[in-house]
């Protein structure tokens, strides 16, 4: 006997359900994109040096197992949690890769911001406005596109029907459980099983990377008010000396020990060595521990200056506002002018305030008449001339200067070549030495040519300083150094962060009160040669000189 249930109100619902999946098609392809997306981020590396340590991540497992098994309210906050923690997740990672690369270190949310705007700067200079805001605005879009994806992605799972939920769940519990135990018997020395579960603990170690800062932040509020300085007036054996303080952009230790560097530059610096003996000077050299690497340039002034560890934006911008007294200041209070000469600076410095200086000689203030190459305003052969018309004449007070050659600043193209010191003039001779060359865009095509061109870079800035020591090296101390280590492109992973320091004067009394440092004759410091942290040189250059 056939019995027939009546239709109901219910039967209607599931049919018009079934039907709207069939016209809408399989949630499959959804739910595919969106465990892809999810693989892809939670994978991804902070430092593209672990690209080749892929693990699979059972975060994934267990987003698709509550998403299977959550509908209505809880499914929709499930949804938007997962894309937008995933999508942090995404621009933290990028934003660790870009550190990584050029400062070798992960980015730090509450210290780095300031990276956004001399970022900016550095990308816009370099290959122009247009092409510098398309290139934000596609990374900007490309991060948009894949959390949109996502959200959109995961939708799948809500369109799942009631037996696909139950299949989905059961699969994805079990996989979930067979994970879990394999994470626990797994050893990295022996046995890698190939998953990992590190969503959460990256989250926590950025959070605590931020408690960190601050707590550091703490310990420099008490490093801010020792200084080991006894009382001055300081530096009695310069007494009428000037005191010509170099950076050197991008002069790490690389450039003179790294194979593919080392030939040339340690036959520059030995004609160098040369030609400043000619001149009736000698040189003593070693080496430096910069607080950065890469780039941020002004934590290591900031270093050298007031003799503390600045290696973070947040010490820096508390040192500015302290009372612990600059280098600049020691010299200023005990009888020198003290000027910055500084090619770089093109905006507002107002950080210049701290460091105590008589003048200030910005970019716009030099006089340059010529073509800036790319970034670089101005070459390093002009900047130095500069200084010697508007703060070296005849009969001047005993001057220290602290000076920013930046020829060697990336992106290294073009780069300029020395000519003779009577046609620098107002600097319009360098024009077609400005427009030479390959643009940035071919050079940063090929890492050879990158490390090409920085070596040549270097190579000018030595062979100039060379001949205007030479030049104008009569009753002066000239101290140059690296500001910090260029980005591992070129000098490869793993090396150090220490800069060379070259100290020459026509005054041998002068060398001598240096026998102490035990650094090495000549302007090739050598690999025994002692390193000193940037921070101890202004207290050694005090007791050296007091």
């Amino acid at each position: 006997m056939n019995e027939y249930r009546p239709f109901r109100q219910s039967d209607a619902v599931r049919i018009g359900h079934i039907a709207q999946r069939k016209a809408n098609g399989s949630p499959i392809p959804r739910i595919t994109i969106s465990l892809a997306i999810m693989v892809a981020i939670l994978t991804l590396p902070s430092n593209y040096n672990e690209f080749s340590e892929l693990r699979f991540p059972l975060e994934v497992v267990g987003i698709a197992l509550l998403a299977s098994a959550f509908r209505g309210i809880g499914f929709s906050l499930l949804r938007w949690a997962v894309t937008l923690l995933l999508a942090a997740m995404l621009f933290l990672k990028l934003a660790d890769i870009g550190t990584g690369t050029a400062f070798q270190r992960p980015f730090n949310p509450y210290l780095d911001l300031k990276i956004f705007t001399d970022g900016w700067n550095l990308l816009s200079g370099a290959l122009g406005i247009t092409e510098a805001v398309a290139i934000i605005c596609m990374g900007l879009l490309a991060w948009l596109v894949v959390a949109t994806l996502l959200h959109w992605s995961l939708g799948g799972f809500r369109r799942l029907s009631f037996g696909g939920r139950r299949k989905s769940v059961l699969v994805s519990g079990t996989v979930l459980l067979i994970g879990l135990a394999a994470l626990v018997v797994q050893n990295p020395d022996r046995h890698n099983l190939g998953v990992e579960a590190h969503a959460a603990s990256y989250f926590v170690n950025r959070v605590g990377m931020v408690k960190d800062s601050i707590a550091d932040l703490a310990r420099f509020e008490a490093e801010l008010k020792q200084d080991p300085l006894p009382a001055g007036p300081y530096f009695s054996a310069l007494a009428g000396t000037d005191v010509v303080l170099i950076f050197i952009e991008s002069y790490g230790r690389s450039a003179i020990e790294n194979p593919r560097y080392a030939a040339r530059l340690n036959s520059r610096l030995t004609s160098v060595e040369k030609e400043i003996e000619a001149a009736g000077l000698q040189a003593r050299s070693g080496w430096l521990t910069s607080p950065t690497v890469g780039g941020i340039s002004w934590l290591a002034h900031g270093t050298l200056l007031s003799g503390l560890w600045v290696n973070s934006q947040g010490r820096y911008d508390r040192m500015i506002t302290s009372e612990r007294p600059s280098l600049n200041n020691l010299f200023r209070s005990s009888g020198w002018r003290t000027t910055a000469v500084m090619p770089a600076i093109t905006l507002d410095w107002p950080e210049a305030g701290y460091f105590g200086y008589d003048s200030i000689h910005a970019a716009a203030g030099l006089g340059y008449r010529g073509k800036p190459f790319n970034w670089v305003t101005m070459p390093d052969q002009f900047t130095l001339e500069a200084f010697e018309r508007l703060e070296r004449p005849v009969g001047h007070k005993p001057v220290m200067a602290e000076m920013a050659l930046i020829s060697s600043h990336a992106p290294w193209t073009p780069i300029p070549s020395l000519i003779p010191w009577d046609k620098v003039g107002d600097g319009a001779v360098f024009n077609a030495q400005a427009e030479s060359g390959d643009p940035p865009s071919v050079v940063w095509a090929d890492p050879n040519r990158v490390r090409a061109q920085y070596l040549t870079s270097i190579d000018y800035t030595l062979e100039t300083l060379g001949s205007y020591m030479a030049r104008y090296g009569k009753n002066t101390l000239f101290i140059l150094l690296g500001d910090h280590q260029p980005a591992s492109i070129v000098t490869g992973e793993g090396a150090s962060r220490d800069v060379p320091m070259h100290i020459v004067t026509g005054n041998p009394d002068i060398l001598k009160r240096l026998d102490g440092w035990n650094w090495q004759k000549g302007m090739i410091p050598q690999p025994s040669t002692p390193v000193y942290r940037m921070d101890e040189f202004r207290r050694k250059l005090v007791e050296s000189f007091d």
